[in-house]
């Protein structure tokens, strides 16, 4: 069973950037689709990038596109979101998921099996 874990989180000025890390902790995440969600208290989570395993394509939500980059280190097991310039909106807790390859998640959350616990991102103003 694969178990992804995130870091990076923590409180940045608006306009600053954050690189939130998903490192497969148990097993490899090489076969599988990952993807980033985030979440506001009172909020529904929302999907924010992804990344396919097939061939490397990535994904994007609208309000995060020009400003967050996602990207796989294979040989780390992990993927990263490289976030610049934050703004309050983007304060929210950070979820990683996983995904069978084959299923194409995207940004379907129901799609993903496996998730993290979260890394709370901030942004001050």
């Amino acid at each position: 069973q694969v178990q992804v874990v995130e870091s990076g989180g923590g409180l940045v000025q608006s306009g600053g950037s954050l690189r939130l890390s998903c490192v497969g902790s148990r097993s490899s995440i090489e076969y599988f689709d990952i993807g980033w969600f985030r979440q506001v208290p009172g909020k529904e989570r929302e999907g924010v990038a992804c990344i396919r395993r097939q061939d490397g394509s990535t994904e994007y939500a609208d309000p995060v596109k020009g400003r967050f980059t996602i990207s796989r280190d294979s040989a780390k097991n992990a993927v990263y979101l490289q976030m610049t310039s934050l703004n309050v909106e983007d304060t929210a807790v950070y979820y990683c998921a996983a995904a069978p390859w084959w299923i194409s998640a995207a940004l379907n959350q129901s799609a993903y099996d496996y998730w993290g616990q979260g890394t709370s991102v901030t942004v001050s103003s």
